[in-house]
């Protein structure tokens, strides 16, 4: 073998695109290059875009959760009612049997 092949080998990571040298006679990492990160935006009038977007998002979750506030106080006045009638309905037969009282 040459002193080449025995030095060190580069390896390209498929998943984030980072180099790696790996020494082949232990196959250890020798050393790490993180790939380069990506640009999220080209330029600052997208950027500023997209953190209107965002806001008007943030907003709009906002208003739906304070109108399902305030109609929650209805639903459990009306869930309470119907377990009410259903309590009313079905009368109570006493202590409930218990796997124990059985044996």
């Amino acid at each position: 073998m040459s002193s080449k092949q025995q030095s060190t080998i580069e390896v390209a990571c498929p998943e984030c695109g980072s180099m790696m040298k790996v020494d082949p006679a232990t196959g250890a990492v020798i050393a790490h290059t993180p790939a380069p990160r990506k640009r999220t935006f080209e330029d600052f009038e997208t950027a500023a875009k997209a953190m209107r977007e965002q806001n008007e998002r943030k907003e709009s979750l906002f208003r739906q959760s304070v109108e399902a506030q305030k109609n929650s106080n209805d639903l459990l006045d009306k869930k309470f009612a119907e377990a009410l009638r259903k309590a009313k309905e079905s009368p109570d037969t006493g202590k409930p049997l218990r796997d124990f009282d059985l044996d």
